[in-house]
This record gives C-alpha cells, sequence and structure tokens, in this order.
C-alpha cells in the first residue's frame, strides 16, 4: 500500500500508531470527512492537519506539498507516504468499525472501487472548491501558481508566469 519506498528505514516491518491525514481545509467535502473521521472510534489514532500550512511543513519537510493540494495524502509515524486510494483505505483501516471494509478494497477487486471513489471525491472537490470561490468573489488558488477567479477563468501566477499573469487561452 505505501506509494514510496520504505526499504531504507525499515517502514514495512514498522507498526502504525499515528497516522497524519492532510487534508484541504478549503473544501467542503474535506471538511465534511475530517469531522466524520474525527467522530469515528479509532484504533490508530489519526491527526488531520491542513496541507500546505505550516504545521504540514512543519512535521513533514520532505514532502511534496504541491502534491498534497492535489490528492489525499496520509503519513505514518514511521514515514510511510500513502497516496489517492491506498490514503481512504489506510484512514478506515484506522477506524474499528470499517477495518474489515478496508481490507477487502485492499484486495485487486477492492482497489477498483476504491480507486473510483478518489476520481469522484477529486472531480467534486476540483469543481466545488472553484465554484465556491468564485460565488463568493474570491480567487481560488492552488498551491501550483494556478488561480480560478470570479469571472471563471483560470490563472496562472506562479513563478514562472508572464508579468501580467497567464490565462489558460494565452
Amino acid at each position: 500500500m505505501p506509494t514510496a519506498t520504505t526499504a531504507d528505514r525499515g517502514a514495512q516491518r514498522a507498526p502504525v500508531r499515528r497516522l497524519t491525514v492532510l487534508y484541504d481545509a478549503d473544501c467542503p467535502l474535506c471538511a465534511f470527512l475530517r469531522d466524520w473521521l474525527l467522530k469515528q472510534r479509532q484504533l490508530v489514532p489519526l491527526d488531520l492537519v491542513p496541507v500546505g500550512s505550516p504545521e504540514a511543513r512543519r512535521r513533514f519537510p520532505r514532502l511534496d506539498h504541491t502534491a498534497t493540494f492535489e490528492e489525499i495524502t496520509v503519513v505514518a509515524d514511521a514515514g510511510q507516504v500513502y497516496r489517492g486510494p491506498a490514503a481512504w483505505i489506510v484512514c478506515l483501516w484506522a477506524l474499528r468499525q470499517y477495518r474489515p471494509m478496508a481490507h477487502r478494497l485492499a484486495t485487486p477487486a477492492g482497489s477498483v472501487f476504491a480507486r473510483g471513489a478518489v476520481i469522484a471525491a477529486s472531480r467534486y472537490r476540483g469543481g466545488t472548491s472553484a465554484r465556491l470561490a468564485a460565488a463568493g468573489n474570491r480567487p481560488y488558488r492552488r498551491e501550483d501558481g494556478w488561480t480560478f477567479d470570479a469571472r471563471g477563468v483560470w490563472t496562472y501566477t506562479g513563478p514562472a508566469a508572464c508579468d501580467s499573469g497567464c490565462s489558460v487561452a494565452d
């Protein structure tokens, strides 16, 4: 299930005693799931930390924080990093009531369902965050430098952007 190599620190054999779930605090779906996770009985304690926050950067200075904005990321106390479907499965595995489901989702057949659920959540999250930002006349900014504004226009304002900002049509 881990996406990063763990052989150098023996993390494959290390027990998981705590998980940190990085979530998008500006996403209504992510905030709902954060609250839901906190209400569940946990077999493995979950720390929920907003992506890109000073706390996330302090805890995981070597983590690709730009990638954490794009897909759910969970980091175990021994350094294992889970992304996408594996991250959802490990979150369920940490919960008393959902551990059997996590074992089923970790099978080849179950992983197809888990991947579909993550893709659906990602599409909902991307569209909802941008629409909410536009409705409130505030830009929705992504860590990678892209901004969605109230006019419905994506603009790149990252380090390599042109002086005036480049829209997707440019």
